[in-house]
């Protein structure tokens, strides 16, 4: 199998709702996927030409604080990923009406650039409201090998996720501990990076918080490893990047 490093990117969209924690949503991927079929992920994929091309192209971007090209690039597949897969459009401004969003995604589907879109449907993008939260380089011998870079982004007022019925096979909404209670109960499936950033995005409050929370780290490449703890074999990842839990059992990482 090749084993080459693809780049990608997610994001993890969130709505404060006045609870005590902020609901946010995620996707079940289609069962017929080689890579994590049946999972429940945030929406994202895989960073393709075209994304590196709008970021370039500073007449279609509104101004900000410098951005790393690789994360520029990045943070604008994880827009069109999210347009793709749940129909929702987060820092594309110009969509005055829902009928356009609708619009917009069918013409992806339909294999259209996105560059080309923006330009014709005289619309920008702002990127800096995704803000970096992490970074992902599980390394697999018998798995395609994703280095993914994780965002947050607020999510529109009104967002309507609707799943593409291929990558995505439904769409829900729920705090990250719904979203855990579920996966324990045996209802829904985490792979490993997956449940550990829902605990650390649980540990915010609101998104806001969750902003505020993510700057104060530094976005380091997590690749997990293995160990022995306790005469059990365990998956581990750094203990200074905020995440509430650094281990879990290798055999319940198989399962899941």
């Amino acid at each position: 199998m090749d084993n080459k490093i693809i780049p990608a990117a997610t994001l993890i969209l969130l709505r404060d709702t006045g609870g005590p924690a902020p609901e946010l949503l995620m996707v079940e991927r289609g069962q017929h996927l080689a890579f994590a079929g049946g999972a429940m992920v945030f929406p994202g994929g895989r960073i393709e030409e075209d994304d590196a091309a709008i970021a370039s192209d500073r007449t279609i971007l509104h101004d900000g604080p410098a951005v790393e090209p690789d994360d520029m690039v990045a943070r604008i597949a994880a827009i069109r990923e999210t347009i793709e897969e749940v129909g929702i459009a987060p820092a594309v401004d110009g969509l005055t009406e829902p009928a356009m969003t609708r619009e917009l995604r069918s013409a992806l589907a339909a294999g259209r650039s996105f560059h080309e879109l923006i330009r014709a449907m005289k619309l920008r993008l702002d990127p800096h409201r995704l803000h970096p939260f992490a970074r992902w380089l599980p390394k697999h011998r018998i798995q395609r090998t994703f280095d993914t870079r994780f965002y947050i982004a607020q999510a529109p007022d009104d967002a309507d996720a609707v799943a593409d019925g291929t990558e995505s096979s439904s769409c829900h909404w729920d705090t990250a501990a719904g979203h855990l209670a579920l996966a324990d109960a045996g209802t829904r499936s985490l792979i490993f990076p997956t449940r550990r950033n829902l605990e650390r995005i649980g540990l915010s409050t609101s998104f806001d918080d969750a902003v505020a929370f993510s700057r104060r780290y530094a976005i380091e490449t997590i690749t997990p490893w293995r160990e022995y703890q306790e005469d059990e074999q365990k998956l581990c990842i750094p203990d200074h990047l905020g995440y509430p839990v650094t281990s879990q059992t290798f055999a319940r990482v198989r399962r899941e």
